[in-house]
């Protein structure tokens, strides 16, 4: 499961969190911090959840939608769940009890209920 998350940093290419160097000057750094850049090979289930209104330069909600489309687009198992009104935090009521929902029908399907895994496959 993922909240409100940055996926593709070449979205953010003048720094994030304690990066300050630009795209053009850390491309390598930059890359290897993209998830989005090997989404055909998330084969595990990922919940994605954000908030509509996210005002976070890092991680406005096209972070989200794009990793969505990514991982689906390549027969990935995704849900991308956005929650009106709320910024990079989440803070109505409503919002926190549809996290909670959303997370506990997830993980009732794919972990409580996944079948047993092989050691040393994924």
């Amino acid at each position: 499961m993922a909240r409100s998350g940055a996926y593709n940093r070449t979205l953010t290419p003048f720094g994030f969190q304690n990066e300050r160097r630009t795209f053009w000057e850390a491309k390598d750094t930059y890359l290897k911090m993209s998830p989005f850049l090997i989404a055909d090979k998330i084969k595990e289930p990922l919940l994605l959840i954000h908030g509509e209104a996210d005002n976070n330069t890092g991680t406005f909600p096209i972070q989200s939608e794009r990793m969505y489309l990514a991982i689906r687009g390549n027969g990935g198992t995704v849900r991308y769940v956005t929650l009106p009104h709320e910024a990079h935090g989440y803070a109505a009521k409503e919002s926190t009890e549809h996290v909670l929902y959303e997370q506990i029908q997830w993980f009732d399907k794919y972990v409580k209920k996944a079948p047993p895994r092989v050691l040393g496959s994924n």
